[in-house]
């Protein structure tokens, strides 16, 4: 009988049947990389309408976060500043500086500074920050070395498995409340165990259930 197909084809079926399964784990491992917080989250820094210092302000004046974003302590969400916080400083401080005329314009004309939030959780994860920063959990641990960045950006994903990697050990992410927005404290250091501090009424045991982030 003739010989139709070369003789390499024979092998065809065998390179198939192992191809095909490692191409479509590939293309798997690829999408839940390249599609997951950890990649397209992480390193966002949004360009803001008004050049602000992290690293000027929080780093080298020692501005604490609560001046700015006055809400963290008492609600879900941290506010961003409105141009009369901004003002109590630059109504004497830099007051010509070109940079900031939109800061000028907008307490000028009382509206909104138009800022782009850089941190952002998806509607159906509720996450508030008065719970959080009442268990003593700093800024550092969502935001990263704030106080070091001229220009902010997202260094932590925030996805489901950071989330829950704290809940399941919130052990190191935890400081004494009256430490929490300090960016140099190191537990360390201080040598902070958070079993033996006498401030702390309660043990730390964040929910692990689906309903206590997605209500």
């Amino acid at each position: 009988m003739a010989v139709i197909f070369p003789s390499w084809t024979n092998k065809l079926p065998h390179a198939i049947g192992v191809g095909l399964p490692v191409v479509a784990l590939a293309a798997i491992a690829g999408v839940w990389y390249f599609f997951s917080p950890e990649f397209t989250d992480v390193g966002y820094r949004p360009k803001q309408p008004i050049a602000y210092s992290h690293k000027v302000h929080a780093g080298d004046l020692g501005l604490d976060c609560r001046f700015c974003h006055n809400t963290i302590e008492r609600g879900f969400y941290a506010a961003v500043p409105p141009a009369e916080t901004c003002m109590l400083c630059h109504t004497t401080v830099r007051k010509e500086r070109p940079t900031l005329t939109p800061l000028r314009l907008a307490f000028k004309q009382d509206k909104p500074i138009k800022w782009v939030r850089v941190h952002m959780l998806p509607d159906y994860a509720f996450f508030n920050h008065r719970v959080h920063l009442a268990a003593g959990v700093g800024c550092i641990s969502c935001h990263g070395r704030v106080d070091t960045m001229d220009v902010v950006e997202q260094k932590k994903s925030l996805s489901m498995g950071f989330c829950l990697d704290c809940h399941r050990n919130p052990t190191p992410n935890l400081r004494p409340v009256s430490q929490i927005t300090n960016m140099r404290w190191d537990a360390k250091i201080a040598n902070y165990d958070p079993k033996t501090d006498p401030h702390r009424k309660r043990t730390v045991e964040p929910p692990l259930h689906c309903s206590g982030c997605h209500r």
